[in-house]
């Protein structure tokens, strides 16, 4: 049950988001993280200092290399800051369509940060979204990708639908910035009907990097030949554990702890 688990994002000098925590998550859900990264970042728990960008040709040669040697049995893009980048990365997926991709369009640091720039907007969604076996935003991200407010469940659900309609084959809304002790997420497949999966939440400051790892952890279990439905529970079990265990390091958005309840992902 291995699964070999490409991941296209940038790295997080802090450890606790991007190829950092990607490569941690797909590591205790025992599959095997690959990576292509896309941008380095000087961050930590208050915020990131500076972004020096990987050039689009280096991007393509990392998958390419690692795709003719090793294989991939899913892949997942996280912070793609650039056109060119993005560019690049749909060049590579176009020609693995029968593979699964999850797309978590990061745009915002939890520090706020934008890390993605206004111009790559609208190449993620004509060139990406189309290409996504699921897509993974938040709130703030699907606004952005809708251009409307999303205030309350029933437009969450609305939201998902319309989110469909820009090409991904299913929709993961994450509703973590929403008021309230529920969370509450939007699973919705194409020709299928909402599911509402809702859990306390935990109230803490230390959430840097649940995004990223929520959607590295569904991303193993497609590779490792899960349906969709069952990789989402498991991810969101997997999160939550994470956010329950965090070590409160920092002054800031802390990190999650990734070995948490290893015993329940048979480490």
């Amino acid at each position: 049950m291995r699964g070999r688990i490409l991941i296209m994002a940038g790295s997080d000098s802090g450890g606790g988001a991007g190829i950092q925590a990607d490569i941690k998550t797909v590591t205790m859900l025992g599959g095997f993280a690959m990576t292509a990264v896309t941008a380095l970042t000087a961050q930590n728990t208050l915020g990131v200092q500076e972004v020096m960008p990987v050039s689009p040709a280096f991007i393509i040669a990392q998958m390419r290399c690692v795709m003719d040697d090793l294989g991939v049995d899913a892949f997942k893009s996280g912070m793609l800051d650039r056109p060119e980048a993005i560019e690049a990365i749909a060049s590579v997926l176009m020609t693995s369509a029968d593979i699964p991709y999850v797309l978590d369009p990061v745009m915002v640091a939890k520090g706020g940060a934008a890390l993605l720039q206004d111009s790559a907007l609208s190449t993620l969604k004509s060139r990406l979204l189309p290409l996504a076996s699921v897509l993974t935003p938040n709130l703030p991200e699907a606004e952005a990708l809708l251009e409307r407010r999303i205030g309350n469940r029933a437009e969450m659900i609305a939201a998902a639908y319309d989110l469909l309609v820009l090409g991904p084959r299913a929709v993961l809304l994450k509703g973590g910035h929403m008021e309230g002790d529920e969370l509450v997420d939007v699973l919705l497949e194409r020709g299928g009907v909402a599911e509402e999966f809702v859990t306390r939440r935990i109230h803490t400051r230390h959430t840097h990097g649940t995004g990223c790892t929520l959607a590295s952890a569904i991303a193993t279990g497609l590779g490792q030949g899960m349906p969709l439905r069952d990789a989402v529970v498991r991810a969101r079990a997997y999160v939550q554990q994470a956010i329950a265990g965090a070590p409160g390091y920092g002054a800031g958005a802390g990190p999650l702890d990734h070995t948490a309840g290893m015993t329940m992902w048979g480490h």
